[in-house]
């Protein structure tokens, strides 16, 4: 079974991004974000929430659901 570590989230928003056949490039104009900077971000596993949160939006993905899946409370 996957864990929390196995999770790579800025790979996850990358894969959606081609699925919607879309730029880094455009959803960092979409964000207001400096490309170069998002970039970078999107090589994380992990991503801070607030941004994690606003590309959510702009994608219309719940990304934070990949998480939501890694919980296992038995």
């Amino acid at each position: 079974m996957e864990t929390f570590e196995d999770l790579h989230i800025g790979k996850l928003i990358k894969q959606r991004l081609k699925e919607f056949k879309r730029s880094q490039s455009w959803l960092a104009n979409e964000l207001d974000y400096d490309d170069s900077n998002l970039r970078k971000i999107l090589k994380k596993k992990h991503i801070a929430y607030e941004m994690l949160f606003k590309i959510s939006i702009v994608l219309k993905t719940d990304f934070f659901a990949f998480y939501s899946e890694k919980l296992n409370f038995e």
